[in-house]
C-alpha cells in the first residue's frame, strides 16, 4: 500500500475526530493550550491504537466486530451530541471556573466513538501488505494534528457564536453518528 493511500485512509478516519475536536473547541471560553494538546493527543492515541489492535484480531474477530461498530459509535456520539444539546437549551448557568475544564471521561468516550471505524481499518490492513507501524504512526499523526486544528478553529468559531455554536455542535455529533450507521447499512 503507498503513503499516498494510507495518508488518504488517515485522512478519512480522522475526519470524525476533527468534528468532535471541533466541537470542543466551540466549548472554551478562551485558547488553553495545554486542553487543546491533552484533546488531540488523546484523539491521535486512540486513532493509532484502534487500528494496531484491530491488526492484531486479523480476520478472526473481523464479523463480529464489523457487524456492531457501527451501532456503538451512533450510540455514543448520539448520547453525546445529545446531551451536548440538552446542556445548550437548559437553563443551568456554567460558571466560569468550570466552563474551561477538561472532563477526562468525556474526551475518552469521544475519542473511542470516533476511533471504533479505525479498528475496522485495522482488520483490513492486516490483509494487504503494509508497515503497520508506519501506518498506525501516519494515522495517529494526522489525527493529532486535525484534531488540534478542530479545536482551534472551534474555538475562534465559538466565541462569537455562543449558544448556537453549541447547538451546531451536539448536531454535528448526531449526525456524524447517524452518517456512520447510514454508511455501515449501505444506505449513504
Amino acid at each position: 500500500m503507498t503513503f499516498w493511500a494510507l495518508f488518504l485512509i488517515a485522512l478519512g478516519v480522522s475526519a470524525d475526530a476533527f468534528a468532535v475536536a471541533l466541537t470542543k473547541g466551540l466549548h472554551m471560553r478562551k485558547f488553553n493550550l495545554r486542553n487543546a494538546s491533552i484533546i488531540a493527543f488523546t484523539f491521535g492515541l486512540f486513532q493509532a491504537l484502534m487500528p494496531l489492535l484491530g491488526w492484531f484480531l486479523g480476520s478472526q474477530f473481523a464479523r463480529y466486530i464489523t457487524g456492531i461498530d457501527h451501532w456503538i459509535a451512533f450510540g455514543l456520539l448520539l448520547l453525546v451530541g445529545g446531551k451536548m444539546l440538552w446542556e445548550a437549551f437548559s437553563t443551568h448557568v456554567d460558571t466560569g471556573r468550570d466552563f474551561d475544564r477538561l472532563h477526562i471521561r468525556e474526551l475518552l468516550v469521544l475519542a473511542l466513538a470516533t476511533s471504533i471505524d479505525a479498528l475496522a481499518v485495522g482488520i483490513t490492513l492486516a490483509f494487504v501488505p503494509v508497515s503497520i507501524i508506519g501506518a498506525v504512526s501516519l494515522i495517529g499523526a494526522t489525527t493529532l494534528v486535525l484534531a488540534f486544528l478542530g479545536v482551534v478553529i472551534g474555538r475562534r468559531v465559538g466565541a462569537r457564536l455562543g449558544k448556537p455554536a453549541e447547538v451546531a455542535g451536539g448536531i454535528v455529533l448526531i449526525l456524524i453518528g447517524t452518517r456512520i450507521l447510514l454508511d455501515h447499512l449501505g444506505i449513504w
